[in-house]
């Protein structure tokens, strides 16, 4: 194809190197799946050591059980066994004055402080590295770097945090937690890993020079993220549900409202039911008529982290702004007319020189984000390549009867968790792309003609590490072609080794080709690790018998396969989603 490079996208990683890690994954993979069900039992077998012996402490010598002999070193090693880096992580972690514990929590919370530790020495580099840059391309991309490196940190931090609080010395670890802490982990490597895709992407001598620094300098930064986020997973998260004594484990996550799940509250509820009842703190009109004309005018009166919700009416109009909310602007709502009357458009894009993560026309990090009624384009269009109309990084997001409307990489889940419903995504190649956790129900997917000789994909995960709780899951949409459309078009292209995405209870189209999926460069297949799955799907669109034959593609799944991809099993965590009160179904 002549287009083959514009085709590739955000982040391509070279071929060779792509094979050479296939091979190392799976020979990784063999390892991990012997070893595992031994790791468990060793570990399990380890707490209840620890548990046996503090109960046997409390009782009296006569009844008392021989206590089983635990070791600090022991039960690093076990730990550390989970880890797809064992040696960095018990050398890490072995080498910190307390680290003579025998506790899995206290050994996690030393795993964290490891992993901060060296993202905070990273997050210093590209400052140095753009001193010395004269290109200002390569200085956009560094740019990129240094914000990602230290959106890590910030969220290194925040896990941290979330576990000083509570009795008993803080050592209390709830699956709500637990869920937070794995979701933030999941996102600080994929914050490091976009700064290697935006170096990528740009593939230049230069670049290349710069890429292969950074990997090496990111190489501990990489592993003790990914220590951690195995630890929470794995061990942490078995304890929990074996609900062993020393967690106190939080019992359920409360009630579902009406098929609402527990991580949106009352008040956000109401809001997206009605915000006609409910005066917005500021009002932005084209026309003058509310307290400012632009968005980003009316965002500098939103309050550091605050706790409580900050409600902004955009009336009717056009609003040609790019926009970008900072990190620490949290619980903002924005609510328009309607996503065909209010509309916030921009035209950045990769060929005039910015790189895709800086040219949304909207992005958001700050966590609580809500957007209903409302548009975002990018209009540089297909010839400009990368473009992207929305980002969002912004844990516990909702989008609410949005439009996303671009052509290449149109929307940008990017990390963290959100939920789409009743929205509108129209796009051409990877148009619905990112690493996050994210849930899209009842939306309209509209694939549109894409530049001559290319073909469209309307997804592309990039799940990098085995334990990242990512994945696309697109459930009870419609997926329909737009009236020009002649090209050939997939539901999806794996990104990364761990790719993950699921389609189901869908309408899909007779547009798509009977493959139904493609690899990242033309029929190259996959790596097996990728999930890739079709479930109850209905439409001409929707066949299963001529699909791809890959090893991480199940053309059907079971009820309780499926059940693992719905709102309630996939991104609820906590109990943010019914306070945001946007309409969503928590099961199959």
């Amino acid at each position: 194809m002549d287009s083959v490079k514009s085709f590739k996208g955000y982040g391509k990683v070279d071929e060779l190197e792509q094979r050479a890690f296939h091979k190392k994954t799976r020979r990784r993979l063999i390892i991990l799946g012997v070893s595992c069900i031994v790791l468990i039992a060793i570990v399990v077998a380890a707490v209840a050591a620890t548990v046996i012996h503090r109960r046997s402490n409390s009782s009296s010598s006569s009844d008392s059980v021989p206590p089983t002999e635990l070791t600090p070193a022991s039960s690093l090693k076990a730990l550390c066994a989970a880890t797809q880096y064992p040696s960095s992580c018990l050398s890490s972690i072995s080498s910190l004055p307390n680290s003579n514990t025998t506790d899995p929590e206290l050994l996690f919370k030393l795993s964290l402080q490891v992993a901060l530790d060296e993202l905070s020495n990273l997050s210093k580099l590209p400052s140095k590295l753009k001193a010395n840059e004269k290109d200002l391309r390569l200085q956009n991309v560094i740019n990129v770097c240094g914000i990602v490196f230290e959106d890590a940190v910030d969220l290194l931090n925040e896990s941290i945090s979330s576990l000083a609080g509570g009795g008993n010395g803080g050592k209390i670890l709830t699956p709500s937690k637990i869920g937070d802490v794995e979701t933030w982990l999941s996102s600080a490597i994929t914050y490091q890993e976009t700064c290697l895709d935006a170096l990528e992407e740009l593939n230049s001598t230069a670049a290349s020079q710069i890429l292969g620094d950074l990997k090496t300098a990111m190489k501990n930064s990489t592993e003790f993220a990914s220590n951690s986020l195995a630890i929470v997973t794995k061990i942490l998260g078995l304890l929990s549900n074996l609900n062993i004594p020393i967690h106190r484990r939080l019992l359920g996550f409360g009630g579902f409202d009406s098929g609402f799940p527990d991580w949106v509250g009352p008040a956000e509820r109401r809001l997206l039911e009605d915000t006609n009842t409910t005066a917005p703190h500021v009002v932005v009109a084209k026309d003058n008529s509310g307290q400012y004309t632009t968005i980003t005018e009316a965002l500098k009166g939103v309050k550091k982290r605050s706790l409580t919700r900050y409600v902004i009416h955009v009336k009717e109009g056009v609003y040609k702004e790019n926009i970008d909310l900072d990190k620490n602007n949290w619980n903002v709502m924005i609510y328009g007319d309607s996503k065909t009357k209010t509309i916030v458009s921009g035209n950045l894009n990769f060929i005039d020189g910015t790189p895709t993560f800086a040219t949304a026309t909207f992005a958001v990090k700050g966590r609580g984000f809500i957007a209903k009624d409302i548009g975002f384009v990018n209009t540089a269009g297909a010839a400009k390549h990368q473009a992207v109309a929305f980002r969002s990084g912004s844990d516990q997001s909702v989008f609410y009867r949005c439009s996303f409307d671009g052509f290449q990489d149109t929307l940008y889940a990017h990390s963290n968790r959100q939920f789409y419903r009743e929205c509108d995504i129209t796009g051409t190649i990877d148009f619905i792309f990112g690493n996050s956790a994210a849930v899209f129900q009842n939306c309209n997917i509209q694939p549109r003609q894409p530049l001559p000789n290319q073909f469209n994909t309307i997804t592309a995960q990039g799940k990098s590490d085995p334990n990242q709780n990512t994945g696309i899951i697109i459930q009870k949409s419609s997926f329909v072609a737009a009236e020009n459309l002649t090209a050939p078009t997939y539901l999806g292209r794996p990104w990364k080794d761990y790719s993950t995405t699921v389609i189901m209870q869908s309408d899909i189209g007779p547009f798509l080709d009977p493959a139904g999926w493609i690899g990242w460069v033309g029929g190259e297949e996959p790596a097996n690790t990728i999930f890739y799955a079709e479930y109850k799907n209905a439409g001409d669109g929707s066949g299963v018998d001529k699909r791809v034959k890959w090893v991480g593609y199940k053309s059907s799944l079971s009820e309780d396969e499926a059940g693992k991809f719905t709102v309630q099993s996939f991104i609820q965590g906590s109990d943010w989603l019914p306070n945001t009160d946007v309409e969503f179904e928590s099961t199959l």
